[in-house]
């Protein structure tokens, strides 16, 4: 299985409350940024079988620009697993269950989605020394999920900044 993490683009001022930082929108900036990325990714032939995000504003506005780009027939499907507090076990568990083979986009947050590289990719959540990764907003990365049982496995394929996946298109 293809998996894909995008991180949301750039929001708004971060707010020490809970429920109005889920609130919180793209920037002018952080929109064009993602429309940027989805027309590259367009251009790039990429297709996705499933393009799921977090509940949380940013990221479903994120998702469903990238998706409008895409051009994709499909829906965006929020994924409360993907939220900055979600669950990950759930979440890989969720990704089980879908068709082997599926290629899916998944828009989220920090540290969630580098933490879920490290799971797929690394030791399984033990620290690793010398092991950072650093997803930039509108950053996208690569993995190809070879196993859910008993845990998740896989390879970190790629990662690429909003500017470098511009320039390739």
């Amino acid at each position: 299985m293809e998996v894909y993490l995008l991180r949301h683009g750039e929001a708004g001022k971060r707010t020490s409350l809970v429920s109005k930082d889920n609130e919180r929108s793209l920037t002018a900036a952080g929109r064009q940024e993602t429309e940027g990325v989805g027309e590259a990714l367009a251009a790039l032939g990429f297709e996705f079988d499933y393009v799921v995000t977090s509940p949380l504003k940013r990221a479903e506005e994120t998702a469903i620009i990238v998706n409008k780009a895409l051009k994709r027939k499909g829906q965006v499907e929020g994924w409360p697993e993907l939220s900055p507090e979600g669950n990950r076990n759930a979440f890989y568990r969720r990704l089980g269950k879908l068709k082997a083979g599926s290629r899916v986009l998944c828009v989220g947050h920090e540290p969630y989605l580098t933490t879920t590289i490290g799971d797929v990719a690394g030791r399984g959540g033990e620290a690793s020394p010398g092991f950072r990764i650093s997803l930039k907003k509108g950053g996208l990365a690569k993995l190809l999920v070879t196993g859910f049982n008993p845990r998740v496995t896989g390879e970190l394929r790629w990662l690429l900044t909003p500017k470098q996946i511009r320039k390739m298109a």
